[in-house]
């Protein structure tokens, strides 16, 4: 049993982009379907699906590369974990990568991106930044 999916799931696409595979399969859950359709909105990778299976269904991730092969995704960094949350305010909301990578916040009005929870004035719990 995974006790931080979110970590599981950055995990999983890290060690999937090392070695340059073309998607990565995990558990699927609301939460890593919002991670997902974030990243695929901010152009980190190709797309997404959620296959039927029973009893749980699968998350696929296919990830982006650059034409000369490199990963798009350069780091995943979890921020609030299990054992410490990180909540912060709207205009303390941090860059990543001085504006280059994105934040993920789980704001009142569900997932989005810290630029956008700024520009909302929104506040909430800053799940991992990616870049």
């Amino acid at each position: 049993m995974v006790n931080d999916p979110i970590a599981d799931m950055l995990t999983r696409i890290r060690n999937a982009s090392m070695v340059k595979q073309k998607q990565v399969v995990m558990p699927s859950s609301t939460i890593k379907v919002g991670i997902a359709r974030i990243l695929t909105e901010e152009g980190f990778i190709d797309g997404y699906g959620v296959t039927e299976e029973k009893p749980q269904p699968k998350l696929v991730l296919r990830l982006k590369y650059t034409a000369q092969g490199r990963p798009v995704i350069t780091g995943l960094e979890r921020v609030s974990r299990p054992g410490r949350r990180f909540y912060s305010g709207a205009k303390d909301i941090p860059w990543v990568r001085s504006g280059l990578g994105v934040n993920i916040v789980s704001t009142p009005k569900g997932l989005m991106t810290g630029r956008k929870a700024r520009r909302e004035r929104l506040g909430g719990e800053i799940l991992c930044n990616v870049w």
